[in-house]
Protein backbone atom coordinates (compact mmCIF):
# COMPACT_ATOMS: atom_id res chain seq x y z
CA UNK A 1 0.00 0.00 0.00
CA UNK A 2 0.82 3.38 -0.81
CA UNK A 3 1.34 3.91 3.62
CA UNK A 4 3.14 1.42 3.70
CA UNK A 5 5.64 2.54 0.98
CA UNK A 6 6.26 5.63 2.32
CA UNK A 7 6.14 4.66 6.36
CA UNK A 8 8.76 1.63 5.78
CA UNK A 9 10.65 2.19 2.51
CA UNK A 10 10.34 5.93 1.34
CA UNK A 11 10.74 8.13 4.68
CA UNK A 12 13.87 5.97 6.03
CA UNK A 13 15.89 6.31 3.20
CA UNK A 14 14.69 10.01 3.09
CA UNK A 15 15.78 10.43 6.81
CA UNK A 16 18.98 9.02 6.04
CA UNK A 17 20.03 11.23 3.26
CA UNK A 18 18.80 14.34 5.16
CA UNK A 19 20.69 13.66 8.15
CA UNK A 20 23.85 12.87 6.45
CA UNK A 21 23.53 16.12 4.50
CA UNK A 22 23.05 17.77 8.13
CA UNK A 23 25.94 15.80 9.13
CA UNK A 24 28.35 17.51 6.62
CA UNK A 25 26.58 20.77 7.40
CA UNK A 26 27.93 20.52 11.21
CA UNK A 27 31.52 19.49 10.03
CA UNK A 28 32.23 21.55 7.59
CA UNK A 29 29.99 24.77 9.15
CA UNK A 30 33.39 27.07 9.70
CA UNK A 31 34.99 25.85 6.64
CA UNK A 32 35.01 29.56 4.98
CA UNK A 33 34.66 29.14 0.67
CA UNK A 34 33.78 31.24 -2.28
CA UNK A 35 30.36 31.71 -3.43
CA UNK A 36 29.25 31.48 -6.76
CA UNK A 37 26.31 33.66 -8.23
CA UNK A 38 25.85 33.70 -11.81
CA UNK A 39 29.20 31.04 -11.87
CA UNK A 40 31.12 33.89 -10.94
CA UNK A 41 33.01 34.44 -7.55
CA UNK A 42 31.28 36.23 -5.12
CA UNK A 43 30.48 36.97 -1.44
CA UNK A 44 32.04 34.36 0.74
CA UNK A 45 29.91 31.74 2.84
CA UNK A 46 31.16 28.25 4.26
CA UNK A 47 31.01 25.10 3.04
CA UNK A 48 28.75 24.20 6.25
CA UNK A 49 26.22 26.84 5.73
CA UNK A 50 25.62 25.85 1.74
CA UNK A 51 25.30 21.82 3.12
CA UNK A 52 22.83 23.50 5.92
CA UNK A 53 20.79 24.99 2.70
CA UNK A 54 19.97 21.58 1.67
CA UNK A 55 19.58 19.75 4.80
CA UNK A 56 16.27 21.98 5.78
CA UNK A 57 15.33 22.15 2.85
CA UNK A 58 15.21 18.55 1.99
CA UNK A 59 13.76 18.27 5.94
CA UNK A 60 10.63 20.37 4.81
CA UNK A 61 9.86 18.54 2.12
CA UNK A 62 10.15 15.29 4.53
CA UNK A 63 7.45 16.44 6.67
CA UNK A 64 5.08 16.87 4.17
CA UNK A 65 5.66 13.57 3.11
CA UNK A 66 4.84 12.54 6.20
CA UNK A 67 1.96 14.94 6.97
CA UNK A 68 0.03 13.72 4.20
CA UNK A 69 -3.11 11.74 5.31
CA UNK A 70 -3.86 8.57 3.45
CA UNK A 71 -7.50 7.66 2.70
CA UNK A 72 -10.41 4.91 2.62
CA UNK A 73 -13.59 4.84 1.83
CA UNK A 74 -16.52 1.59 2.45
CA UNK A 75 -19.88 3.70 0.81
CA UNK A 76 -20.89 1.65 -2.45
CA UNK A 77 -20.50 2.01 -5.72
CA UNK A 78 -21.29 5.62 -5.69
CA UNK A 79 -20.70 6.35 -2.60
CA UNK A 80 -24.76 6.18 -1.02
CA UNK A 81 -24.66 2.94 0.39
CA UNK A 82 -27.52 1.89 -1.79
CA UNK A 83 -27.26 -1.67 -1.73
CA UNK A 84 -26.29 -1.87 1.65
CA UNK A 85 -29.24 0.21 2.57
CA UNK A 86 -31.30 -1.96 0.52
CA UNK A 87 -29.97 -5.41 2.51
CA UNK A 88 -30.06 -3.86 5.91
CA UNK A 89 -31.89 -0.69 6.22
CA UNK A 90 -31.39 -0.56 10.50
CA UNK A 91 -27.42 -0.38 10.34
CA UNK A 92 -25.65 2.82 10.64
CA UNK A 93 -23.59 2.47 7.46
CA UNK A 94 -21.71 5.77 8.39
CA UNK A 95 -20.47 4.64 11.49
CA UNK A 96 -19.89 0.94 10.30
CA UNK A 97 -17.56 2.48 7.29
CA UNK A 98 -15.58 4.82 9.40
CA UNK A 99 -15.44 2.07 11.77
CA UNK A 100 -14.15 -0.50 9.04
CA UNK A 101 -11.59 1.94 7.33
CA UNK A 102 -10.04 4.02 10.15
CA UNK A 103 -9.40 -0.24 11.84
CA UNK A 104 -6.76 -0.21 8.61
CA UNK A 105 -4.81 2.62 9.88
CA UNK A 106 -6.15 4.94 7.19
CA UNK A 107 -7.96 8.35 7.66
CA UNK A 108 -11.83 8.11 6.29
CA UNK A 109 -13.69 10.02 3.74
CA UNK A 110 -17.00 10.45 4.00
CA UNK A 111 -17.94 11.57 0.86
CA UNK A 112 -17.12 10.14 -2.27
CA UNK A 113 -17.79 8.75 -5.71
CA UNK A 114 -17.48 5.52 -6.66
CA UNK A 115 -13.96 5.61 -6.19
CA UNK A 116 -11.77 7.52 -3.70
CA UNK A 117 -10.89 10.77 -5.27
CA UNK A 118 -7.04 10.08 -5.05
CA UNK A 119 -6.34 14.13 -4.11
CA UNK A 120 -4.32 12.27 -0.92
CA UNK A 121 -1.98 10.66 -3.81
CA UNK A 122 -1.65 13.77 -5.68
CA UNK A 123 -0.58 15.62 -2.72
CA UNK A 124 1.82 12.67 -1.23
CA UNK A 125 3.59 12.57 -4.52
CA UNK A 126 3.87 16.40 -5.15
CA UNK A 127 5.71 16.31 -1.66
CA UNK A 128 7.94 13.58 -3.14
CA UNK A 129 8.11 14.94 -6.31
CA UNK A 130 9.51 18.67 -4.55
CA UNK A 131 11.71 16.16 -2.27
CA UNK A 132 13.40 14.48 -5.50
CA UNK A 133 14.04 18.58 -6.93
CA UNK A 134 15.95 19.62 -4.32
CA UNK A 135 17.72 16.38 -4.48
CA UNK A 136 18.52 17.06 -7.94
CA UNK A 137 19.54 20.48 -7.37
CA UNK A 138 22.23 19.31 -4.83
CA UNK A 139 23.10 16.51 -6.84
CA UNK A 140 24.03 19.70 -9.43
CA UNK A 141 26.07 21.35 -6.69
CA UNK A 142 28.39 18.33 -5.76
CA UNK A 143 29.00 17.85 -8.92
CA UNK A 144 29.96 21.42 -9.88
CA UNK A 145 32.18 21.92 -6.47
CA UNK A 146 33.49 18.15 -7.33
CA UNK A 147 34.83 20.37 -10.95
CA UNK A 148 35.86 22.97 -9.20
CA UNK A 149 38.07 20.27 -6.77
CA UNK A 150 36.57 21.86 -3.31
CA UNK A 151 35.72 18.11 -3.13
CA UNK A 152 37.74 15.30 -3.59
CA UNK A 153 36.57 11.84 -5.07
CA UNK A 154 37.30 8.32 -3.20
CA UNK A 155 38.82 6.12 -5.82
CA UNK A 156 37.28 2.72 -5.30
CA UNK A 157 38.96 -0.76 -6.30
CA UNK A 158 37.50 -2.38 -9.30
CA UNK A 159 35.64 0.86 -10.51
CA UNK A 160 36.04 1.49 -13.91
CA UNK A 161 36.44 5.79 -13.71
CA UNK A 162 36.33 6.20 -17.63
CA UNK A 163 36.30 3.58 -20.49
CA UNK A 164 39.08 5.55 -22.17
CA UNK A 165 41.01 7.30 -19.46
CA UNK A 166 42.18 5.19 -16.70
CA UNK A 167 43.09 8.33 -14.34
CA UNK A 168 39.61 9.67 -13.60
CA UNK A 169 37.23 9.13 -10.79
CA UNK A 170 33.80 10.41 -12.06
CA UNK A 171 30.80 12.14 -10.23
CA UNK A 172 29.06 8.93 -11.22
CA UNK A 173 26.95 8.28 -8.25
CA UNK A 174 25.83 12.02 -8.20
CA UNK A 175 24.59 11.51 -12.05
CA UNK A 176 22.91 8.28 -11.81
CA UNK A 177 20.87 9.91 -8.52
CA UNK A 178 19.94 12.82 -11.02
CA UNK A 179 18.78 10.39 -13.94
CA UNK A 180 16.88 8.67 -11.61
CA UNK A 181 15.00 11.96 -10.17
CA UNK A 182 14.10 12.92 -13.77
CA UNK A 183 12.51 9.46 -14.14
CA UNK A 184 10.68 9.60 -10.64
CA UNK A 185 9.65 13.02 -11.62
CA UNK A 186 8.49 12.22 -14.55
CA UNK A 187 6.28 9.82 -13.34
CA UNK A 188 4.76 11.00 -9.94
CA UNK A 189 4.08 14.37 -11.73
CA UNK A 190 1.65 12.86 -14.41
CA UNK A 191 0.59 10.29 -11.39
CA UNK A 192 -0.36 13.58 -9.31
CA UNK A 193 -2.17 15.38 -12.16
CA UNK A 194 -3.55 12.48 -13.50
CA UNK A 195 -5.00 10.64 -10.33
CA UNK A 196 -7.62 12.73 -8.95
CA UNK A 197 -10.02 13.31 -12.45
CA UNK A 198 -12.06 10.38 -12.98
CA UNK A 199 -15.34 10.78 -15.71
CA UNK A 200 -18.60 11.08 -13.60
CA UNK A 201 -18.79 9.06 -10.76
CA UNK A 202 -15.34 6.89 -12.10
CA UNK A 203 -13.79 5.45 -15.32
CA UNK A 204 -10.93 3.21 -15.53
CA UNK A 205 -7.85 5.45 -16.62
CA UNK A 206 -6.85 5.65 -12.47
CA UNK A 207 -6.55 1.88 -12.98
CA UNK A 208 -3.73 1.77 -15.24
CA UNK A 209 -1.67 4.85 -13.54
CA UNK A 210 -2.00 2.74 -10.37
CA UNK A 211 0.63 0.01 -11.82
CA UNK A 212 3.26 2.61 -12.41
CA UNK A 213 3.64 4.18 -8.85
CA UNK A 214 5.86 1.28 -7.50
CA UNK A 215 7.67 2.38 -10.67
CA UNK A 216 8.28 6.03 -9.58
CA UNK A 217 8.91 5.29 -6.08
CA UNK A 218 11.66 2.72 -7.16
CA UNK A 219 13.42 5.11 -9.34
CA UNK A 220 13.65 7.98 -6.26
CA UNK A 221 14.80 5.08 -3.64
CA UNK A 222 17.74 4.16 -6.16
CA UNK A 223 18.08 7.82 -6.83
CA UNK A 224 18.91 8.33 -2.87
CA UNK A 225 21.02 5.06 -2.29
CA UNK A 226 23.05 6.82 -5.00
CA UNK A 227 23.33 9.52 -3.67
CA UNK A 228 24.32 8.52 -0.17
CA UNK A 229 26.88 6.26 -2.12
CA UNK A 230 28.59 9.86 -3.80
CA UNK A 231 28.57 11.41 -0.44
CA UNK A 232 29.99 8.19 1.10
CA UNK A 233 33.02 9.02 -1.41
CA UNK A 234 33.37 12.76 -1.05
CA UNK A 235 36.79 14.22 0.96
CA UNK A 236 36.80 18.01 0.96
CA UNK A 237 39.66 19.96 -0.09
CA UNK A 238 40.33 22.16 2.88
CA UNK A 239 43.81 23.44 0.96
CA UNK A 240 41.78 24.34 -2.20
CA UNK A 241 39.03 25.68 -0.84
CA UNK A 242 41.03 28.28 1.36
CA UNK A 243 43.61 28.75 -1.67
CA UNK A 244 40.42 29.96 -4.03
CA UNK A 245 39.32 32.26 -1.63
CA UNK A 246 42.62 34.17 -0.56
CA UNK A 247 43.40 34.87 -3.99
CA UNK A 248 39.87 36.70 -4.50
CA UNK A 249 40.34 40.42 -2.29
CA UNK A 250 37.89 41.73 -4.77
CA UNK A 251 35.34 40.09 -3.11
CA UNK A 252 35.83 42.66 -0.45
CA UNK A 253 34.46 45.55 -2.53
CA UNK A 254 30.85 44.62 -1.10
CA UNK A 255 31.99 45.73 2.84
CA UNK A 256 33.75 48.48 2.09
CA UNK A 257 31.83 50.18 -0.51
CA UNK A 258 28.61 49.47 2.25
CA UNK A 259 31.25 51.38 4.97
CA UNK A 260 31.28 54.10 2.77
CA UNK A 261 27.99 54.44 2.02
CA UNK A 262 27.28 54.04 5.69
CA UNK A 263 30.08 57.38 6.25
CA UNK A 264 27.94 58.91 3.02
CA UNK A 265 31.25 58.92 0.34
CA UNK A 266 29.59 60.14 -2.50
CA UNK A 267 29.70 57.57 -5.42
CA UNK A 268 30.89 54.22 -2.80
CA UNK A 269 29.43 51.97 -5.59
CA UNK A 270 30.81 53.59 -8.91
CA UNK A 271 34.60 53.91 -7.13
CA UNK A 272 34.24 50.38 -5.88
CA UNK A 273 33.36 49.16 -9.68
CA UNK A 274 35.98 51.01 -10.98
CA UNK A 275 38.73 49.05 -8.59
CA UNK A 276 37.27 45.58 -8.65
CA UNK A 277 34.97 44.93 -11.66
CA UNK A 278 36.22 42.07 -14.03
CA UNK A 279 39.38 42.48 -12.40
CA UNK A 280 41.80 40.80 -9.65
CA UNK A 281 43.34 42.64 -6.77
CA UNK A 282 45.28 41.43 -4.20
CA UNK A 283 45.75 42.24 -0.66
CA UNK A 284 47.90 45.35 -1.17
CA UNK A 285 46.14 47.05 -3.85
CA UNK A 286 42.88 46.44 -1.48
CA UNK A 287 44.71 48.02 1.55
CA UNK A 288 45.77 50.74 -0.16
CA UNK A 289 42.47 51.81 -1.36
CA UNK A 290 41.06 51.19 2.10
CA UNK A 291 43.89 53.77 3.74
CA UNK A 292 42.90 56.63 1.31
CA UNK A 293 39.07 56.26 2.85
CA UNK A 294 37.76 59.50 4.76
CA UNK A 295 35.96 57.44 7.49
CA UNK A 296 36.64 57.15 11.01
CA UNK A 297 40.19 55.42 12.21
CA UNK A 298 37.81 52.36 13.78
CA UNK A 299 35.60 51.81 10.50
CA UNK A 300 39.50 51.98 8.95
CA UNK A 301 41.07 49.33 11.37
CA UNK A 302 37.95 47.14 11.04
CA UNK A 303 37.83 47.15 7.06
CA UNK A 304 42.05 46.80 7.41
CA UNK A 305 41.68 44.12 9.45
CA UNK A 306 39.18 41.98 7.12
CA UNK A 307 40.19 39.43 5.45
CA UNK A 308 38.14 37.35 2.20
CA UNK A 309 38.42 34.35 5.19
CA UNK A 310 37.32 36.11 7.56
CA UNK A 311 34.30 37.80 5.91
CA UNK A 312 31.64 35.36 6.19
CA UNK A 313 29.22 36.79 8.31
CA UNK A 314 26.75 34.74 10.39
CA UNK A 315 27.48 31.84 8.17
CA UNK A 316 28.87 29.55 10.71
CA UNK A 317 26.20 30.14 13.35
CA UNK A 318 23.22 30.03 10.79
CA UNK A 319 24.80 26.33 9.67
CA UNK A 320 25.20 25.40 13.32
CA UNK A 321 21.51 26.01 14.34
CA UNK A 322 20.18 24.61 11.04
CA UNK A 323 21.98 21.57 11.38
CA UNK A 324 21.57 20.94 15.00
CA UNK A 325 17.47 21.42 13.83
CA UNK A 326 17.33 18.94 11.06
CA UNK A 327 19.03 16.49 13.68
CA UNK A 328 16.91 16.91 16.35
CA UNK A 329 13.67 16.77 14.14
CA UNK A 330 15.00 13.53 12.68
CA UNK A 331 15.67 11.62 15.66
CA UNK A 332 13.00 10.50 17.18
CA UNK A 333 12.23 7.42 14.18
CA UNK A 334 8.57 8.28 12.35
CA UNK A 335 8.23 11.52 13.72
CA UNK A 336 10.28 13.93 11.46
CA UNK A 337 9.40 17.65 13.46
CA UNK A 338 12.11 20.56 12.61
CA UNK A 339 11.94 22.98 15.56
CA UNK A 340 11.37 26.53 14.60
CA UNK A 341 13.67 29.40 14.89
CA UNK A 342 12.21 31.51 17.63
CA UNK A 343 14.01 35.26 18.14
CA UNK A 344 14.82 35.84 21.58
CA UNK A 345 14.56 39.30 23.23
CA UNK A 346 18.66 39.76 22.93
CA UNK A 347 18.22 39.76 19.30
CA UNK A 348 20.14 36.59 18.63
CA UNK A 349 18.23 33.38 17.19
CA UNK A 350 16.99 30.12 18.92
CA UNK A 351 15.60 26.87 18.32
CA UNK A 352 11.94 27.20 19.88
CA UNK A 353 11.39 24.05 22.48
CA UNK A 354 10.23 21.04 20.26
CA UNK A 355 8.47 19.72 23.57
CA UNK A 356 4.63 20.54 22.05
CA UNK A 357 5.55 20.71 18.53
CA UNK A 358 6.30 17.37 17.91
CA UNK A 359 3.58 15.45 16.07
CA UNK A 360 1.64 13.37 18.76
CA UNK A 361 -0.66 10.13 18.04
CA UNK A 362 -4.24 11.40 17.11
CA UNK A 363 -7.71 9.94 19.01
CA UNK A 364 -9.48 7.63 17.05
CA UNK A 365 -12.12 9.28 15.20
CA UNK A 366 -15.87 9.03 16.60
CA UNK A 367 -16.85 7.37 13.67
CA UNK A 368 -20.71 8.83 14.27
CA UNK A 369 -22.43 9.81 11.20
CA UNK A 370 -20.74 12.53 9.78
CA UNK A 371 -21.49 16.07 9.27
CA UNK A 372 -18.82 16.94 6.90
CA UNK A 373 -16.59 15.25 4.65
CA UNK A 374 -13.36 13.94 6.14
CA UNK A 375 -10.68 12.53 3.99
CA UNK A 376 -10.10 9.40 1.79
CA UNK A 377 -8.32 5.53 -0.13
CA UNK A 378 -8.01 1.47 -0.53
CA UNK A 379 -5.26 0.78 -2.71
CA UNK A 380 -5.19 -2.38 -4.83
CA UNK A 381 -2.66 -5.16 -3.71
CA UNK A 382 -1.51 -4.99 -7.54
CA UNK A 383 0.04 -1.63 -6.47
CA UNK A 384 1.37 -3.78 -3.40
CA UNK A 385 3.03 -6.04 -5.63
CA UNK A 386 4.35 -4.20 -8.22
CA UNK A 387 6.15 -1.91 -5.70
CA UNK A 388 7.80 -5.13 -3.51
CA UNK A 389 8.90 -6.09 -6.39
CA UNK A 390 10.68 -3.22 -8.02
CA UNK A 391 12.42 -1.99 -4.85
CA UNK A 392 13.35 -5.77 -4.44
CA UNK A 393 14.84 -5.48 -7.96
CA UNK A 394 16.52 -2.13 -7.43
CA UNK A 395 18.27 -3.14 -4.33
CA UNK A 396 19.58 -6.45 -5.48
CA UNK A 397 20.72 -4.58 -8.51
CA UNK A 398 22.31 -2.00 -6.72
CA UNK A 399 24.43 -4.54 -4.77
CA UNK A 400 25.99 -5.56 -7.70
Amino acid sequence: MVRDARDNVMVPAMVQLVQRVAEMAAEFKAVPMMSRTHGQSATPTTLGKEMAIFAIRLATQLQQVQAVEILGKFNGAVGNYNAHLAAYPDVDWAKQSCEFVTSLGLEWNACTPQIEPHDFNAELFHAIERFNTILMDFNKDMWGYISLGYFKLKAVAGEVGSSTMPHKVNPIDFENSEGNLGIANALMGHLASKLPISRWQRDLTDSTAFRNIGVGLAHSIIAYSAAGRGLGKVQANMELIAADLNQAWELLAEPIQTVMRRYAIAGAYEKLKDLTRGAKIDEKRCREFIQGLDVPEEAKRNLLEMTPQAYVGDAERIAHETAQRVLQGISTPNSVCIPKIATSTSGKTAAKDTKNTRPVDKPAPACSTPSGQHKTPLLSLAFVGTAICLYVTARAALRK
